[in-house]
């Protein structure tokens, strides 16, 4: 019965040490890019390992994403619907709209974060905690040296980085894969009557800017929360096997409850046109 009652105490006191440590670790990690320069050959392979290397699920999974969603939406626009002969050509405009305002807004950033959760997460987390279970990172430590700044820093670095890349590579193919589907799937929609929807009805240069900011927190996220699982491994092979399920699980809850908060402010600072004079400024008036 004591353990009983015991257990939600402990289980808050663990929680509030866990964040000390990740914030604290991510604090670190920050602070050690004044040392940049020492781990340039570092970060400049992380940025192949997150960005390049990942390219191919990414364009995949996209590709595969937008085709999803323009037959879904083409099958919203059937022909029965009852919408008039003569303004059929008008109203499937909104088709391009719909789709890529679905693309560029939630669909890219999502699935791009989702996908490098099992393959950057997953993988970040199971090298730095071998390197701890094996005493490697001790070992670094013994000699006054840096672990942080050489394991943490230059995974942060590089994910802040490619990121956005990648949604905007998302972005790109999610597009492609629209415009493949729908009409392909829908014969009174041509590629023409897609594009001048896209055009007409979204602000692309807009919602861009939107994905790419959700990616880049999700970037941040997914690293940070694989390099402080990894860093704070234990238990051996099965404490490895432990950090990377959770890693995976942990990052993705961050990234649909992190997609909820950024989709409300940033929409909100989108409405009231913020995102042009903060980002764009006078260079782009959109």
């Amino acid at each position: 019965m004591n353990n009983f009652f015991r257990y939600p105490f402990e289980l808050f006191y663990s929680s509030l040490e866990g964040l000390g440590k990740f914030f604290t670790l991510i604090f670190i990690s920050f602070k050690s890019i004044v040392d940049w320069k020492e781990n340039l050959s570092n970060i400049l392979d992380q940025i192949i390992i997150i960005g390049l290397k990942s390219l191919p699920i990414v364009i995949f999974t996209s590709l595969f994403s937008g085709m999803v969603a323009g037959m879904q939406a083409t099958y919203q626009f059937d022909i029965d619907t009852g919408i008039p002969t003569h303004l059929l050509g008008q109203t499937l405009k909104y088709l391009g709209s719909v789709i890529g305002t679905s693309v560029l807004l939630e669909l890219s950033p999502m699935v791009t974060a989702l996908v490098m959760t099992g393959k950057i997460g997953a993988t970040i987390t199971a090298e730095i905690g071998t390197m701890r279970i094996t005493e490697q990172i001790d070992a670094l430590e013994s000699i006054s040296f840096n672990p942080i700044s050489y394991l943490i820093m230059p995974r942060m670095i590089a994910s802040l980085i490619m990121f956005p890349y990648l949604v905007i590579v998302g972005d790109i193919f999610g597009l492609i894969g629209g415009l493949v589907a729908s009409t392909s799937s829908y014969e009174p929609l041509t590629a023409s009557m897609f594009f001048d929807g896209l055009k007409m009805n979204t602000n692309l240069v807009n919602d861009c800017i939107v994905g790419i900011i959700k990616g880049l927190f999700f970037g941040f996220a997914i690293t940070s929360i694989a390099c402080y699982k990894g860093f704070y491994t234990d238990g051996g092979a099965e404490g490895v096997g432990k950090s990377t399920t959770y890693t995976v699980v942990a990052s993705c809850i961050s990234i649909v409850i992190l997609d909820y908060i950024l989709a409300a402010v940033l929409l909100w600072l989108k409405s009231v046109n913020l995102i042009n004079h903060l980002v764009i400024g006078r260079f782009y008036q959109i």
